[in-house]
């Protein structure tokens, strides 16, 4: 007897064996068992999820020779006939060759005979994305009013490519990507069923590359009980992948925390006598990276399943949140130019030097991330804790703005990397923070006010209004009574909240409305200025020399009105 694969054979042949689509299983079993059953059903997701094995099920309930029923027995003839693809009333088609109008029209002639055998004559349409625009008109009148005895399970990869027209007459089912844990657990049951000698890390590999399908798991561990000789080991599975033990990733992983540019030199020499794939090993690292980050931050979130659990969770105590991101970023950028690399090793090398090269910086406050978690405050946050004026950096220092990133040489970062951060030269100096809030407040309302980032009814009460005084978490501004109305509940508490945020403080707010007030409003400097530049603008036009010709030569007149000071951007 001739080999049966084991997508093959272990394909669910009923709703009970179904994994990891419980929001489509209990649907359809209510629908079975309340006889609720619509005429037809679309089934969208990935390839290998179970859109064609739910169909064939749901096929079998329809028609069981036990009655429609949410269990078939799987022993009749109707069942058995389904199951090896041989039923007279279940009509498959591949929608991918048969994508013209004519043989659309050829596959509908059929529908209005009544079923040969079973009580509903089932078509069973895959990939019908692929259908033709002609083809999804021709379907679309018999799809929405098909015969009582008809039904319609249609499967697709790429529901964006369908008709809204199909989709509103389907009941749409989207089936979900299968966790790894999920694949790790099915795939254990098979190869203790198949009597498989086997570990668990070599079927998480398996199950990571599967991708979220569980056919390709199936597939993938053929072929390593193929490629192993009856067994799965995680070196066999390893070799067949093309990917690198994770122990000498982990190695990579620790020089890099310990930022040993040598030692991790060294490693990589080591990888690249095995001729990996560099593109894979960014990959690995990327996941442990991903598995320290959760190790980090929400440790029961961390997988059972992941092999060398314990020692990622050791040495996620012994770096910083900051580093992890900072090393994920980068990886994740590199991998995505890594192709552009004229060798793949010095790529790979390259965004291992920019990981030693940055280390993360904190927006916020100004500090750079030391190793172990520690940091050491800046000159100018000092400043800030003691109320003091801010003093100017030194000429070497490097300014980090937010949502950029500064490099060695001063420039500015690939503009996809959304976290900052300076290089280890850079932090041999005091670096550079943008002003601090004590020292804004104290100079120019107004700056505060742009900085503030506001908008609607709550700008146009801070814009109107002037700083009085500032004492620790006490804000008192002032109002002309003019303006008072623009003073409500919401927008005071929304500017309250703001200024809290932008001073770091339990900010308390104070409005208080004067008939004068001595200080220029943000809006009142805005308007002198605006009405300064006109006069200039008109003063410029009025004393230029070509405009002077035209004035004593034509008589010619400036309009008023007519003359706009150039912006700023300009």
């Amino acid at each position: 007897m001739s080999y049966e694969v084991l997508a093959r054979k272990w394909r669910p042949q009923n709703f009970q064996e179904l994994v990891g689509q419980e929001h489509v299983q209990r649907a359809l079993v209510n629908a079975l068992n309340d006889d609720r059953l619509h005429h037809a059903y679309l089934f969208t997701g990935t390839r290998g999820v179970g859109k064609t094995t739910i169909a064939r099920i749901f096929s079998k309930s329809l028609n069981c020779e036990t009655g429609i029923t949410s269990t078939p027995c799987g022993q009749c003839s109707t069942c058995v006939e389904i199951a090896e693809g041989r039923y007279v009333d279940l009509i498959e088609v591949d929608a991918a060759s048969r994508t013209g109008v004519d043989d659309t029209r050829e596959l509908l002639e059929n529908v209005q005979y009544a079923p040969t055998r079973g009580r509903y004559k089932v078509y069973l349409i895959d990939e019908v994305h692929m259908f033709s625009k002609s083809s999804f008109n021709a379907l679309l009148k018999t799809l929405e009013e098909p015969p009582p005895h008809v039904k319609f399970l249609l499967a697709t990869t790429d529901p964006q490519k369908l008709p809204v027209t199909i989709l509103s007459r389907c009941l749409q089912f989207n089936l979900k990507r299968l966790p790894v844990s999920l694949i790790i657990s099915h795939l254990q049951h098979v190869l203790t069923e198949e009597n498989v000698e086997h570990n668990v890390t070599a079927l998480q590999l398996i199950a990571e590359a599967a991708d979220g399908s569980m056919r390709d798991a199936l597939s993938l561990l053929d072929q390593a009980l193929a490629f192993g000789g009856g067994v799965v080991k995680e070196l066999d599975v390893r070799d067949m992948l093309g990917s690198v033990s994770r122990d000498k990733v982990i190695s990579l992983l620790k020089a890099l925390l310990l930022r040993d540019a040598t030692q991790a030199m060294k490693v990589v020499a080591g990888l690249a006598e095995m001729a990996p794939d560099f593109e894979n090993v960014l990959a690995e690292l990327l996941s442990l990276l991903h598995h320290m980050s959760l190790a980090k931050t929400v440790p029961e979130a961390l997988d059972e399943f992941v092999s060398a659990r314990e020692v990622l969770l050791k040495l996620s105590e012994d770096v910083s949140a900051e580093d992890l991101h900072l090393f994920y970023q980068i990886a994740l950028i590199g991998r995505r130019d890594l192709p552009l690399s004229p060798d793949a090793r010095n790529g790979f090398e390259m965004i291992l030097l920019r990981m030693l090269a940055f280390r993360p910086v904190s927006v916020e406050t100004g500090r750079v991330t030391q190793p172990n978690n520690q940091s050491s405050p800046q000159p100018q946050q000092a400043a800030q804790h003691n109320n003091a004026p801010a003093t100017q950096a030194p000429a070497q220092a490097q300014a980090v703005p937010a949502e950029t990133a500064v490099t060695a040489t001063g420039g500015v970062a690939d503009d996809g990397d959304k976290m900052a951060y300076v290089s280890q030269a850079a932090t041999a100096q005091p670096a550079a923070v943008p002003a601090t809030a004590t020292q804004a407040a104290a100079g120019d309302w107004r700056d505060v006010v742009n900085a503030l980032g506001l908008g609607g009814l709550v700008k146009q009460l801070a814009i109107n209004c002037t700083l009085k005084q500032r004492n620790d978490c006490n804000i008192v501004l002032q109002i002309e009574n003019g303006h008072s109305n623009l003073i409500n509940p919401k927008a005071k508490q929304r500017l309250q909240q703001a200024l809290g945020e932008y001073f770091n403080i339990d900010a308390h707010l104070e409005i208080e409305v004067a008939n004068q007030i001595v200080n220029e409003s943000p809006a009142q400097s805005t308007q002198r200025e605006t009405e300064q530049r006109q006069q200039q603008a008109v003063q410029s036009i009025n004393e230029d020399s070509f405009t002077q010709i035209l004035k004593e030569n034509f008589n010619a007149e400036v309009i008023p009105g007519s003359v706009k000071p150039v912006s700023e951007s300009s």
